[in-house]
């Protein structure tokens, strides 16, 4: 018990340090908190506001929509779709950003095209506030989508059956049968992807818009200002904590019993065919997240590829192969980090796991085990800037109170620091993995283990491991493809002269190498692939 408190309490430690921060609030500090508040944190709070309202509502809107066309009527390309429009779970937002500026500014294919038959065409710019909104609400909608398609799979279709039964129209159908059963699943889809455009750094640097993760990275690197930092971290910090508040008492309060079993064959449960000019706008409907989330972007990419490609052939000098090789060690430290954090998320997910299913407990410590794992799970909802900031701040202090310590040089100069980012960052997607999977193995097996003499340990080795493999699996691979993704947390804390996939990305497409910047890219959005394929194939199973 004691050890597992002390991991838990490791991974929230972080979150701690930020709200330490208070702490030190002398008149300098409060000084330097009014003169954000005179200066930056303005354009902090409306851009960053902005973005969440604007997200929130598209996301909310492209989600339902593709969920339920897909869900409750039948149409001709209705199984592609069903599993295409989780592809944009593929893309991050900020390489669908270098793809959209190639292909929109003024110099791009589209405005050059565009111009020679209408002269001084000028589109508006996508490196700007709309343009971000538009890019996120594109490759975010599948959080909405894919939990109001599960929750309109499980009780939808008999219901809008029953009404049509008793003569209420379509329209009426989805406005007041469908769409609030699918409400709870949509506001958590949204919420997620609320945190997510609160969590980015790619989008919001390269188009130089002013929120709060590119303000605390201005903060820590361009201003040498660690209470600076630490304050947009704690400001931020607080608006996901109330965000995750009122999602949790949103998801309490709006709850429908699960009718299972009916969904069948039944002639009554069959979906609503689709025809004619419906039929051409559900495929509307559904086919335009795609391309615009994910097969565009892709097709932007492999021509920055190809074109970066033929430049390096018509010149002797960029095909001594040393681009590769740089590729080659991007890609080595991506996938070394991903595989480390991933071992290391599924071995603490299982150590919290099997600790909270133990029925030895004292009421006391497993409420405070409880606790300190839900402070833990917290740090998926946080980006990652903060808790890089999380980490060095108090590293900051300790360096102060003791010069000679060299737990800094640990942090900074090596792989240490980010690992433990990492962890921070992504342990609770391990932990809800590993807790899915011991929710399907009854406690009486462990009861009736412990009655044949065998230890904790054996349990858990001989037993527990052969029925976790799968959901031990899903969380390395999850993981895995989170810390590839990762940006913020990676340019804060990589140690020197150790650049991974997104940070070369980031920094080509910051230099508008876009061409090089492309196979990077790709590389990620192939990685991204990977649970999407999962996703398809247990909602396939089921």
């Amino acid at each position: 018990m004691p050890l597992i408190a002390l991991i838990a309490l490791l991974i929230a430690l972080p979150l701690l340090g930020i709200g330490g921060a208070w702490l030190r609030l002398d008149a300098q500090a409060i000084a330097l908190l009014s003169q954000q508040m005179q200066t930056v944190l303005p354009a902090y709070l409306a851009t960053s506001a902005w973005l969440a309202l604007a997200v929130t509502a598209g996301v909310v809107v492209v989600g339902a929509a593709t969920a339920v066309a897909v869900s409750l009527f039948e149409f001709r390309g209705r199984r592609f779709f069903q599993w295409a429009l989780l592809l944009p779970m593929a893309m991050p937002a900020y390489v669908s950003a270098y793809a959209y500026t190639d292909f929109l500014q003024y110099s791009g294919v589209l405005q050059s095209s565009l111009r020679q038959l209408i002269p001084g065409l000028r589109l508006p710019e996508i490196r700007s506030l709309p343009g971000a909104i538009f890019l996120f609400i594109f490759t975010l909608y599948p959080y909405t989508y894919l939990l109001a398609r599960s929750a309109l799979n499980e009780r939808g279709v008999h219901l809008m059956e029953a009404a049509r039964l008793l003569g209420m129209p379509l329209a009426a159908r989805i406005r007041h049968v469908a769409l609030p059963l699918a409400r709870p699943a949509l506001m958590a889809g949204a919420a997620l992807a609320l945190m997510e455009t609160l969590a980015d750094y790619g989008v919001g640097a390269y188009f130089g818009l002013s929120t709060f993760t590119t303000g605390i990275y201005k903060a820590w690197l361009v201003m040498d200002s660690q209470m600076a930092a630490a304050q947009l971290a704690s400001v931020l910090l607080a608006i996901v904590a109330l965000l995750l508040w009122v999602e949790r008492k949103g998801q309490q309060r709006m709850r429908f019993s699960s009718v299972r079993g009916q969904r069948g064959g039944a002639p009554e449960t069959r979906l609503a065919p689709l025809s004619g000019w419906r039929g051409l706008l559900a495929w509307l409907v559904c086919g335009l997240p795609i391309a615009l989330g994910f097969v565009l972007p892709v097709l932007i990419l492999l021509r920055l590829m190809w074109r970066e490609f033929l430049h390096q052939e018509s010149d002797p000098y960029l095909t001594s192969g040393v681009d590769l090789l740089r590729y080659a060690g991007w890609a080595w430290n991506s996938f070394r980090f991903g595989a480390i954090a991933a071992v290391l998320a599924v071995a603490v997910a299982l150590a919290l796991s099997y600790v909270q299913r133990s029925r030895g407990l004292p009421p006391f410590k497993l409420w405070l085990l409880r606790l300190l794992t839900r402070m833990a799970a917290m740090g998926y909802a946080v980006p990652g800037s903060v808790i890089a900031v999380g980490i060095l701040l108090p590293l900051a202090w300790l360096q102060a109170l003791s010069p000679q310590n060299q737990v800094g040089i640990l942090v900074t100069a090596t792989s240490f620091g980010i690992l433990y980012a990492y962890l921070v960052r992504f342990s609770a997607v391990a932990v809800q993995s590993i807790e899915a999977g011991y929710a399907r193995i009854p406690a009486t097996l462990d009861e009736a283990a412990r009655t044949l003499g065998s230890s904790g340990w054996r349990i858990a080795r001989v037993l527990h491991a052969p029925l976790l493999w799968r959901s031990m699996a899903t969380a390395f691979l999850m993981v895995f493809v989170d810390v590839v993704k990762e940006l913020p947390a990676t340019l804060l804390l990589r140690p020197f002269n150790t650049d991974t996939l997104a940070v070369i990305a980031h920094n080509l497409a910051r230099d508008e190498r876009l061409g090089e910047a492309a196979l990077p890219a790709l590389t990620i959005v192939a990685v991204g692939l990977i649970p999407v394929l999962l996703v398809t194939k247990a909602l396939n199973q089921r």
